[in-house]
């Protein structure tokens, strides 16, 4: 350690600011990479992409992490000032010495907004097709840069309304323990979507380090649109449950994390289960995944069997798109009583039929199973 010769005595290092050692702990706890890879981070911007970036150089500066940033950015064509946006993140990460890539979406024309007809049911088309659009984005960009992670910066504040939006539809355990802060970018992808903030950054952390870095992040208008279910969730609900419980968002993040372990569980034994009733004589349950034994689930407990049949879904139609609650009920209903021939329609033109015991998935004529499967959500 250099030392002043006036005085004798160390000259300290300069601290780790609070927040970049929260991502370095979580990073740790996480299991990613300390060095030798190349890291594809997304960044709208917005002050949480921004803090996000700035955090992880300045733990690449601090020799903390040895690793190759790219930055990437998607420009959806939404708003008048995206261009700016584009332009203003380019600048920042050239300024960071890292590479950056640009790309902007073709989301010219927005999409009518569809019926609403419930809670969570007023997402827009535009919010869907711009999601598949970035996931799209940050999938190419990696695999064209040889990375297995891409990071996205979303928040315990993103978590809460998460939560509390499928709350509102009523999800199962699954949907109410939340975003996970790791999952394969697609399907079958080697490449790791990770959210390192999501469990302890509050968009007030994001905003105050970018302050103290003295970055002027962009502000996005659309987030107080609220003509978007996500945002008067933010703007009118939270407000009210902090009216209850001042520290609402850690609350909800507890309950989520709790859930996610007991689903984790419950999952694992719901595989089992399923694996159980596609076994029929003389047949491979690998081969022959889209019958189930009604006996087998019928003795099973609530609990797992509905955890059975929806991974039975997800496997045998390629994604749960659409599928919420009342399919997998009526899926259900298929199991009491001793008559056949009953049917449960699923969304997407795929049914469920009771036959000679066996519960068989099939889609209608001209639409090939799995065909969802390739797309990336």
């Amino acid at each position: 350690m250099p030392r002043d010769n006036k005085r004798q005595r160390p000259v300290p290092k300069t601290r780790l600011s609070g927040f970049a050692a929260n991502l370095l702990s979580e990073w740790l706890r996480l299991g990613l990479p300390d060095s030798d890879q190349t890291i594809v981070v997304a960044v709208s911007g917005g002050a949480d992409s921004c803090a996000l970036l700035l955090a992880l150089d300045e733990l690449i500066k601090r020799e903390k992490l040895r690793l190759t940033l790219l930055v990437a950015h998607l420009d959806h064509g939404l708003r008048q000032d995206s261009r700016k946006d584009a332009e203003w993140v380019s600048a920042l990460a050239k300024s960071l010495g890292f590479e950056v890539v640009i790309s902007r979406a073709n989301l010219k024309t927005r999409p009518r907004k569809r019926e609403q007809t419930g809670a969570g049911k007023s997402e827009t088309n535009l919010e869907q097709a711009a999601r598949n659009a970035r996931y799209q984005f940050l999938h190419k960009t990696a695999s064209k840069s040889h990375s297995n992670f891409v990071l996205t910066a979303h928040t315990l504040d993103d978590q809460a309304e998460t939560i509390l939006m499928r709350l509102l539809r009523g999800s199962s355990a699954e949907g109410l323990s939340g975003t996970s802060p790791e999952r394969p970018l697609a399907p079958g992808s080697d490449v790791k979507l990770v959210r390192p903030l999501i469990s302890w950054a509050r968009r007030a952390d994001t905003e105050n380090y970018c302050i103290s870095r003295k970055i002027d992040f962009r502000v996005d208008e659309m987030n107080d649109d609220e003509s978007f279910s996500r945002v008067r969730v933010r703007k009118q609900l939270l407000p009210l449950m902090k009216s209850f419980n001042n520290r609402i968002v850690e609350a909800l993040g507890r309950t989520a994390t709790l859930l996610n372990e007991d689903a984790m569980a419950l999952s694992d034994a719901a595989r089992q289960l399923l694996d159980l009733a596609s076994r029929a004589p003389g047949e491979n349950s690998e081969t022959n995944l889209s019958r189930l034994n009604v006996d087998v689930l019928s003795q099973a407990p609530p609990a797992l069997r509905r955890r059975a049949l929806r991974e039975w879904i997800s496997r045998t139609r390629g994604d749960l798109r659409r599928i919420e609650m009342i399919h997998l009920v009526a899926v259900e209903k298929l199991l009491n009583g001793v008559k056949g021939g009953r049917i449960a329609e699923l969304p997407g033109g795929m049914k469920v039929t009771r036959r000679r015991g066996m519960l068989e998935l099939s889609a209608k004529k001209g639409l090939k199973k799995g065909s969802a499967a390739s797309k990336i959500p």
